[in-house]
């Protein structure tokens, strides 16, 4: 086992390299299978083949995986809240809109008295939100009013 920082060996079960400092598996210029030297970018280290910036990668993971995601809640779950209570715009306080939530609440609680127009423009944006967060392309804003 050798320090990613330094390239300097270190013993099974160490946690930090005596030379430099640095936490196990923290650095990225050296392999931490065989201690050769590595690109920053690298993903595999040419000298012995190893799997190398294994947080790198996690990363990317964790980024794909954010598209399942929409203001840092599952995408399922806001757009079924969206389709049962949406004109009451709960969907968007899940999601840290309060104002846009608190402006189709208002919509639809004191709108609907006036010939239902209220709940009509509120149904008509929920419906909107519900596309985007399906497609992909809303983006969060919690300062937005519609």
């Amino acid at each position: 086992m050798f320090c990613t920082n330094c390239g300097e060996q270190m013993q099974d079960g160490q946690a930090v390299c005596t030379k430099c400092g640095f936490a196990k598996d923290t650095g990225n210029k050296y392999c931490g299978n065989c201690g050769a030297e590595i690109q920053p970018q690298q993903a595999v280290c040419t000298q012995c083949g190893c799997v190398v910036n294994e947080a790198k990668k996690q990363a990317e993971a964790n980024k794909a995986s954010a598209g399942d995601q929409v203001g840092g809640q599952d995408k399922i779950v806001v757009i079924l809240v969206a389709i049962f209570i949406g004109t009451l715009g709960i969907h968007n306080f899940i999601m840290g809109e309060t104002k846009k939530g608190v402006f189709k609440l208002v919509m639809s609680l004191v709108g609907g008295w006036f010939c239902g127009l209220g709940v009509l423009v509120s149904l008509i944006l929920t419906i909107m939100d519900i596309v985007k967060i399906a497609s992909g392309t809303y983006v969060v804003d919690p300062d937005k009013l519609i």
